[in-house]
């Protein structure tokens, strides 16, 4: 059963939280870490002791932000443990704070009208399969946030600016990337939960196309003067973003670059985003309103709300993210950036 795997694997309680773990640019700067992708360490829910994190550079995928993976991951592994848990207590819904961000996450799920009459076997099956497309659709929309967060211009780490990291082109693949492969971790019974991970991970980079440690830093320099300029992390001039997270078509596509060595010829891998499909083929349907605590909160609140009678105090993202997304893009055609 898939649920023995997420809660008596890695050493973890379904209740433990993701530790904090903050990413690199996908630029040839002071402070980035591009990675040999032989040697990314054993993935650690738990400790740093054992990891390998930085930059890598795939075929098909372009660059991959590996502590992006991994926080997605971990987020997806903790908030597919929490909606099962809810279900099976037949609770109507639960909240969470996505670290390191102060915005609270509510979600609330109606239930199916015969969820009553199902033997706890039978709910026990449904909420396996419920439960991972919960995790991989929250801690997707938790990290896309995080991203319009800093674009307003929040700051997680001190005085350090953020915006520079906001929607770079590596994120939202790296961040779609992670559910995935901690789908395929949750599914593995043979393994713990770290170690299955280590493997999805390696296997997914394979796919990708992943290309040796020089190459990542290359690939990098190569866009030096037309998607970034600078040489110190933190004091990045990005100019090149990446706004798609499945709006239009429901695929991420990823940004690679042209003429690496070793890629010729590649295409780029789209990956499907999370969906709630299995929710509304088992009878449920299921809420999300996030509620922004940031200082920056106004700033956002008035482009969902632009009429201040009618405001709200939180942001739907199934509905809101979209007109979020169209002012981002505004805001970055007026400052010159190239996007897709």
């Amino acid at each position: 059963m898939l649920f023995s795997a997420i809660v008596f694997t890695c050493g973890c309680q379904v209740g433990d939280r993701p530790r904090l773990r903050f990413g690199y640019y996908p630029t040839s700067t002071i402070g980035t870490t591009f990675l040999d992708p032989n040697n990314l360490g054993k993935h650690s829910f738990g400790s740093t002791l054992f990891e390998k994190d930085g930059i890598v550079y795939t075929c098909k995928a372009g660059h991959i932000d590996i502590i992006h993976v991994r926080i997605a991951g971990d987020w997806t592994r903790y908030l597919t443990g929490q909606t099962r848990k809810c279900l099976m207590r037949d609770q109507a819904g639960f909240s969470f704070k996505f670290q390191p961000d102060n915005s609270m996450y509510h979600i609330s799920f109606e239930y199916p009208d015969n969820w009553n009459n199902l033997t706890k076997e039978e709910k026990s099956k449904i909420a396996d399969e419920v439960s991972i497309s919960m995790g991989k659709y929250l801690s997707f929309t938790a990290i896309t946030w995080h991203e319009i967060l800093t674009w307003f211009g929040y700051k997680c780490v001190g005085f350090f600016p953020e915006y520079p990291s906001a929607f770079s082109w590596e994120d939202s693949f790296s961040n779609l990337l992670g559910t995935r492969i901690a789908e395929k971790a949750l599914a593995d019974s043979k393994h713990s939960y770290d170690e299955a991970i280590t493997i999805a991970l390696n296997e997914e980079l394979k796919e990708l196309g992943v290309q040796p440690k020089r190459t990542a830093r290359m690939a990098s320099e190569k866009v030096r003067g037309k998607w970034f300029d600078g040489q110190l992390l933190y004091m990045v001039d990005m100019r090149k973003r990446n706004f798609d997270i499945g709006l239009d078509d429901g695929f991420v596509t990823p940004t690679i670059i042209d003429g690496i060595d070793g890629c010729d010829c590649a295409e780029p891998r789209s990956d499907p985003v999370p969906r709630l499909d299995s929710l509304a083929n088992y009878g449920f349907a299921v809420k999300l309103q996030i509620e922004p605590r940031e200082w920056e909160k106004d700033k956002i609140l008035k482009v969902v709300y632009p009429d201040a009678n009618q405001r709200k105090k939180y942001v739907e993202p199934s509905i809101h993210f979209a007109g979020i997304l169209n002012h981002i893009k505004q805001e970055a055609q007026q400052h010159g950036y190239a996007f897709k």
